[in-house]
């Protein structure tokens, strides 16, 4: 039997369809997969503070040593990622790399690279009590590479181990990290030696 063009019509309006409903389904899953709209970042501009919140996630290796009774010395480094939160946050994540001495009964020192989604980088000095009683990390800005340029400014937290294996292998994570930030050298106020014009 020959099919009319009425019976065509009628065979081809599914197919249209199914093809439209795949077009958008397709569509969708794009959408879904691209990046998450957020406000955008404002810039870091020098002498503008940049107050953050934030959590620190790292794993790595750390290396003990005992220095008799209950004092010990540790060096370890870590690897992981550092997500900032607030309206005035320098950006929104970062790779961050540190290395730290620690000895518990003097405190700890350390160093760390932050660098984010462009590679430019913050640098920081850390220092803390690292010790039996307390753990508390206070970290300085040494300045950056591009938009970190002349970074100053200061962050703290604590830090707590979650996980160490009888290999040295360590993941951790900060505790109530905060501070506030600015690029370039802070702006300078009349009486403080300022050139005049």
């Amino acid at each position: 039997m020959i099919a009319g063009p009425g019976d065509r019509t009628r065979r081809a309006r599914p197919r249209r369809l199914a093809l439209r409903m795949a077009a958008l389904a397709g569509l969708l899953a794009l959408a879904a997969c691209g990046p998450a709209s957020s406000p955008p970042e404002a810039p870091a501009v020098a002498g503008d503070w940049r107050e953050f919140e934030g959590t620190w996630t790292a794993v790595g290796s750390r290396h003990r040593i005992g220095l008799g009774g209950d004092r010990r010395a540790s060096v370890a480094n870590l690897t992981g990622s550092l997500l900032l939160t607030g309206p005035s946050r320098p950006a929104v994540g970062f790779r961050a790399e540190a290395i730290v001495f620690n000895d518990s009964a003097t405190g700890m020192v350390g160093r760390a690279v932050w660098t984010d989604e462009r590679g430019d980088q913050a640098f920081s000095e850390l220092r803390g009590d690292g010790t039996a009683t307390g753990n508390r990390v206070v970290g300085t800005f040494l300045g950056g590479t591009g938009r970190y340029s002349g970074m100053n400014g200061t962050f703290e937290f604590s830090w707590r181990f979650v996980l160490e294996s009888d290999d040295g292998t360590v993941q951790g994570q900060s505790v109530g990290l905060k501070g506030r930030a600015r690029a370039g050298p802070a702006p300078a106020t009349p009486g403080t030696g300022a050139p005049r014009p």
